[in-house]
């Protein structure tokens, strides 16, 4: 499983998921070509919404297990990971 975090890099520094990569939103297609396109990979934000373009981005691009994590809280609650600074 892969989490990325596609906030701006002052948000990231705010605070992010232990083990998360960070790639901005806009940025998502630099993600490494280490990553299988069948890997799981979630994503998320602040509030959901830039995860989500980047999601589709990323499904459209052949990824199929990309998932919208949603907002940083619901993400550390879904993946059960914490969030650290």
């Amino acid at each position: 499983m892969t989490v990325i975090d596609v906030r701006t890099e002052a948000e990231w520094n705010t605070g992010h998921l232990e083990g998360a990569l960070h790639i901005e939103w806009q940025d998502i297609l630099t993600i490494s070509p280490d990553i299988q396109k069948d890997q799981e990979i979630y994503l998320y934000c602040r509030s959901g919404n830039r995860s989500g373009k980047a999601t589709k981005i990323l499904l459209e691009a052949g990824y199929i297990n990309a998932k919208n994590a949603g907002s940083i809280l619901k993400a550390s609650q879904l993946l059960d990971i914490k969030i650290i600074d």
